[in-house]
């Protein structure tokens, strides 16, 4: 790593904390019970007792109280609507409690809407607020340093000490405490004692996109994209039937898809012909692998275009939003 420490900010920072649910917020009826909870019980202003870091001054509100497996585009038009509220204020910057299970996805939509130029974190924990050894309030605790830290910039992602960009988090761990991963990159630092080290430096934002936030207030339904898996023996029955779907009820039909190919999103033949008459149809098709790691290595020869560094959820999110934008 770079040998690069960030003190927190000297005076007061304001960091506005805003709460979605999820484990972090999950009760157990049986105290210690880190398996048979139920996420998004406890509210954010609960989470928040008790925590204080020193030089930051903090503000809650509660845009859901869910569990992150069952995210979807409402809440997500609720969260960017407010995070871009609160950037548009003088804040140091906006933490995002979450569920582990789709922080990702949720992540990369906030990276790919809002572009911040200050710190968005999203934080989470693998165990419920009822256990005996949680990790929430340590989590919560991190991301609220990072968001305050000077100079950090981006949607971020903070857990078990290690801090992830948006472009790059993955969850590959179904009950590890340090769930995440950056893959071949690795993460953009850690978090010790409330002090930063960074091994990269603070991701870059893509453009902003003040004509999409719109389009995402205002658009209802958002447009329906799909992700279809090759494996062994794959055939094209679901994108036929899919094809199907959509000659009979366009309104409600599959305007994307998103084939989650093997190796170098390699596709096999069924499902590769199947995608085709998709493409044909008028569905948008792209490519990518379901390898946790590497990207993919485009050869500009192939029928499907591919989404060449995205893992399939969130290829989703990126041609949705472009379906939206073109719309």
């Amino acid at each position: 790593m770079i040998d690069k420490c960030i003190a927190s900010p000297p005076g007061p920072a304001k960091v506005v904390v805003l709460g979605t649910g999820g484990t972090i917020a999950g009760r157990a009826a049986v105290q210690g019970d880190n398996l048979g909870y139920r996420a998004g019980e406890v509210g954010v202003d609960e989470l928040l007792a008790g925590i204080e870091v020193p030089g930051v001054a903090l503000q809650a509100e509660q845009v859901a109280n869910i569990d992150s497996k069952d995210m979807d585009a409402g809440v997500w038009r609720a969260l960017a609507l407010r995070c871009a509220h609160w950037l548009a204020q003088d804040v140091a910057g906006i933490v995002v409690t979450h569920g582990t299970d789709t922080l990702e996805e949720t992540a990369f939509f906030l990276h790919s809407v809002l572009a911040p130029r200050r710190p968005l974190v999203l934080t989470c924990a693998m165990r419920p607020a009822t256990s005996l050894a949680p990790d929430g309030p340590q989590n919560l605790r991190d991301a609220i340093g990072v968001a305050a830290t000077p100079g950090a910039a981006g949607v971020l992602a903070v857990c078990a000490g290690t801090i992830h960009g948006a472009q790059a988090v993955q969850k590959v761990h179904p009950y590890r405490l340090d769930a995440f991963s950056s893959g071949d990159l690795g993460p953009l630092g850690v978090i010790e004692e409330g002090r930063v080290t960074l091994a990269q430096g603070w991701p870059a934002s893509p453009p902003a996109a003040p004509a999409l936030l719109q389009r995402i207030a205002e658009q209802a339904p958002w447009p329906r994209v799909e992700i279809v898996l090759s494996h062994a023996g794959a055939g094209g029955r679901l994108v036929d039937a899919l094809l199907r779907e959509r000659a009979q009820d366009p309104a409600v039909g599959v305007q994307g898809l998103v084939l989650a190919g093997t190796g170098n999103a390699t596709l096999h033949r069924d499902l590769e012909s199947a995608a085709q008459r998709a493409q044909a149809a008028g569905v948008t098709v792209v490519r990518t692998t379901r390898c946790p790691f590497g990207r993919v290595l485009a050869s500009g020869a192939e029928a499907l275009p591919e989404a060449v560094d995205l893992p399939p959820v969130k290829a989703r999110i990126a041609l949705m939003l472009s379906l939206m934008q073109a719309g």
